[in-house]
């Protein structure tokens, strides 16, 4: 019988109310005898569980009966204040109530675990926006938390990237992401769920309209799922190339994870030359064109040929802008279209 099991069960029963066996066994990943047996000690310990019998009934402890936070390791103190990072609890405007959060566990932890937390405090620092792009603005996004908490619905005016950009919606919120420093709204709309990036909110306005969120709609289910479906939406063609050896090593700083993956995946060696060829994804000509260029002399399209005209005519506008004349080359120009968005069709 493990202690760290029975303050698990003291915690869950503290934060969740009435809870059964059953509930009580899954969540600790036991049998429910076992389960029992631990709700047995737990009272002998003098811990105020109650049980209430009926098909609504379960265990709960006496009202009013809270225990401190002790019994946390090193590894738990660390995890709990890395949990607490500031950066995304200031941008849901509660900085100030996660500050007193963080003082007030401070207080309730043992001296020994409120050094640890300091010592992690003092050696970690959120800065979640990538490289070379600035943070984004997200002046509704308060606004939203309040919508989450109170199950209110939105009116928001939204920009989406195809037409007609601008459109009014009523949103059900029903969670919020952070994924690269950047927000998304999880909310239904018109009958079904979708995202929203945060940003391209343009105007957002709490209604009257109260809803419900659907029990068994898991947030983090529900991103993990969406993530693979935007996957397969936004690779849908391929290409054969080549590369050279250093072409290989710069192939991660150029193009996304999932590609490079699949480079791996198929290369073959074939020749004197050192060069790997292999099968990649692609979201579209144009942006394959605008990746693969950022390789330069270390890459070569083999298929298809779409692709190697586009390659070919980007090449020639470019020897144009710097007096040199390619023969056989159209009058194209340098394909810059965008990467696929995540909410290239919130609805």
């Amino acid at each position: 019988m493990s202690a760290d099991r029975l303050l698990s069960m003291l915690l869950l029963l503290q934060t969740r109310g009435r809870m059964s066996a059953r509930r009580l066994a899954d969540e600790l990943g036991v049998s429910v005898r076992t389960a029992y047996r631990d709700l047995d000690r737990l009272r002998a310990t003098g811990v105020p569980v109650y049980a209430e019998q009926g098909r609504a009934g379960g265990y709960q402890l006496l009202d009013g009966y809270r225990t401190r936070l002790t019994g946390l390791s090193e590894r738990e103190a660390r995890a709990l204040f890395l949990a607490g990072l500031p950066t995304p609890a200031a941008d849901l405007g509660l900085a100030e109530e996660a500050a007193a959060t963080r003082l007030k566990l401070l207080a309730a932890l043992p001296a020994a675990m409120r050094e640890e937390a300091a010592r992690t405090d003092a050696v970690f620092h959120l800065d979640a926006p990538g490289w070379y792009r600035e943070a984004e603005a997200t002046p509704y996004l308060p606004l939203l938390v309040d919508a989450l908490f109170s199950r209110r619905a939105v009116d928001v005016r939204y920009r989406r990237w195809r037409e007609p950009q601008e459109v009014d919606r009523r949103l059900y919120p029903y969670g919020l992401v952070l994924k690269s420093g950047t927000w998304y709204l999880v909310a239904a709309a018109r009958g079904r769920t979708a995202t929203y990036r945060v940003t391209q909110v343009l105007d957002a306005v709490l209604s009257d309209e109260r809803f419900e969120r659907p029990e068994d709609f898991v947030l983090g289910e529900y991103w993990s799922s969406y993530l693979d479906g935007f996957q397969a939406r936004r690779y849908t063609g391929t290409a054969t190339i080549r590369l050279s050896p250093r072409g290989r090593e710069r192939l991660a700083a150029n193009v996304p994870p999932e590609v490079v993956r699949a480079f791996e995946a198929t290369a073959t060696v074939a020749g004197d030359d050192g060069w790997s060829e292999a099968v990649i994804p692609t979201e579209s000509t144009e942006h394959a064109c605008g990746e693969l260029l950022r390789l330069g002399t270390d890459v070569e399209v083999v298929a298809p040929e779409e692709l190697r005209r586009v390659m070919a005519d980007a090449v020639c506008a470019l020897a144009r802008t710097y007096g040199h004349i390619c023969p056989g080359g159209s009058e194209a120009g340098v394909p810059g279209r965008r990467a696929a968005d995540p909410t290239e069709h919130p609805d």
